[in-house]
């Protein structure tokens, strides 16, 4: 059973219909993404850029699975309110994003794909839930889950780096890490190595009652520890990240045990 992965960005529309029609099983892989600031060192579309390496990295891994893999063209923007204050930075409400991102999973689904997943890395608050909130709306409409990997569920974050884990990773040792495997040209590393670790650890300031960066401390839009990452460290984060998205898959996949 052969599979392949496909950038539908590249495709045309027989090609897509073609490889549907003969494929035993399929995933679309959407990337939901931001233009946020993520401190002086990282670009603006840092979660974009995370989101869409790993879509293509799981289709790839999917398809040696003997999948049809489809990453589409990611979303670029998302709910970025705790970064408004930082110039660039570009907020849409959920009132838009929601359906948004809501309508392409659909899409997706209607297409005839098997699994629909949606990768993200832009972790605020506000668009998180959001993202659930589509995940629900998406299996009520279509009564199949949308395979949402969250990354703030502890199980999967217990996959991920200790500073990940530690919520103090705006643009830090985690993130630059994976800029720098995925695009080195756009890291500052110059920037990044003046940088002193600032350890902040956002989800207990969100406890707190933080509602931006600038109540939780974050003056240039970071907080960890960029000056320690590396592209060796990204390139297992990548890794990490493929996986959990292939094991969504296989688990969906998987057959429902009977019930004696």
């Amino acid at each position: 059973m052969s599979g392949s992965a496909h950038a539908l960005f590249g495709m045309r529309y027989p090609e897509v219909a073609q490889a549907l029609a003969q494929a035993d099983r399929s995933v679309a892989i959407i990337p939901a993404g931001s233009v946020e600031a993520h401190g002086p060192h990282l670009p603006l579309g840092t979660d974009t850029l995370i989101s869409t390496a790993v879509a293509e990295r799981a289709a790839e891994a999917l398809a040696q699975r003997g999948y049809l893999a489809v990453h589409y063209p990611p979303l670029h923007y998302g709910v970025t309110d705790w970064a408004e204050g930082f110039a660039g930075t570009t907020s849409i409400g959920a009132e838009v994003i929601g359906p948004l991102v809501l309508q392409a999973c659909l899409s997706a689904h209607r297409l005839g794909f098997d699994h629909v997943v949606l990768t993200n890395a832009h972790l605020e608050p506000g668009h998180i839930q959001t993202l659930r909130a589509v995940a629900k709306d998406y299996e009520a409409k279509t009564g199949t889950a949308l395979l949402f990997v969250d990354k703030t569920r502890r199980r999967q974050a217990q996959k991920l780096t200790a500073e990940f884990q530690s919520g103090s990773c705006h643009a830090g040792q985690y993130e630059t890490s994976l800029v720098l495997a995925i695009r080195p040209d756009l890291v500052d590393t110059s920037a990044a190595d003046a940088l002193p670790s600032l350890e902040l650890p956002l989800h207990e300031k969100i406890a707190a009652g933080a509602k931006n960066f600038a109540e939780c401390g974050l003056e240039q839009a970071y907080c960890g520890a960029p000056a320690k990452a590396t592209a060796e460290e990204g390139e297992a984060s990548l890794a990490t990240l493929a996986q959990m998205v292939l094991d969504a898959v296989e688990g969906a996949s998987a057959p429902t045990p009977k019930s004696k």
